[in-house]
């Protein structure tokens, strides 16, 4: 356990020394020195962004070519304001389309099109330190909506990361992405609490075609998770 708080407090202070808006940036870091999700000059759609440490990255890496959208049903405040190739809004991933999701990221008289990559590190609001059975089918939940949207977001060939609370049906989870990607493996950063649950799915190479759709154990609600206090993974 102390391991673990010095391990948060250091990614806290870097944090706060390299002007991001959240510990978080530095598992998409990782995530990205391992896996090389995102390249420069990419469209990238970053779901439950809040406080926005995510969209701080990945604006970093696609650079003035590319462009980055966010959303979250928290506002981004980002200290020093969002990137200039980065824009967000406030929105619920269970109200909205391809099409409108799309949109964040299109100029005025712009032509929309489909995106290089999909980002969520969103979580559901957890109870009991997060990372409990519910809270791990209420992630899972997060995530299929993620899939769901797939077909309408992401180009042929596109890269996915999205967060996930590890427990029962994680594998399965795991084999449906397999079915829609090229290149599927789980990854738990460095800059995650040693304590913490969470993993992310990194998903390389998606095929496109029909979600395949793995059904849930009996008594578990398939109705979106709770939404409060915001799906953004936070400082987490």
């Amino acid at each position: 356990m102390a391991q673990a708080r010095k391990l948060h407090d250091q990614y806290f202070k870097k944090a706060k020394e390299e002007g991001y808006a959240a510990r978080s940036a530095y598992k998409l870091k990782q995530i990205q020195d391992k896996r090389g999700i995102l390249k420069r000059g990419d469209w990238v759609l970053d779901l439950g962004c809040s406080p926005g440490s995510w969209v701080q990255v990945a604006s970093e890496i696609v650079g003035d070519r590319g462009r980055v959208g966010g959303i979250d049903l928290k506002p981004v405040e980002i200290e020093g304001g969002t990137p200039g190739n980065a824009k967000t809004l406030v929105a619920d991933i269970f109200k909205s389309d391809g099409a409108f999701l799309l949109g964040i990221l299109v100029s005025e008289g712009k032509p929309v099109r489909l995106v290089d990559v999909v980002l969520s590190d969103m979580a559901p609001n957890t109870e009991g330190g997060g990372g409990g059975s519910m809270d791990h089918f209420r992630s899972v939940d997060l995530c299929r909506r993620v899939l769901e949207l797939c077909p309408s977001l992401l180009r042929p060939g596109g890269n996915l990361v999205m967060k996930v609370f590890e427990g029962e049906v994680y594998p399965e989870l795991l084999k449906d992405c397999g079915k829609m990607f090229a290149d599927v493996k789980g990854y738990k950063p460095e800059a995650s609490r040693e304590v913490s649950r969470e993993m992310f799915i990194t998903a390389k190479g998606y095929r496109g075609g029909p979600l395949p759709t793995t059904p849930l154990p009996h008594g578990i609600a398939k109705a979106p998770p709770a939404p409060m206090p915001g799906w953004g993974g936070g400082g987490a």
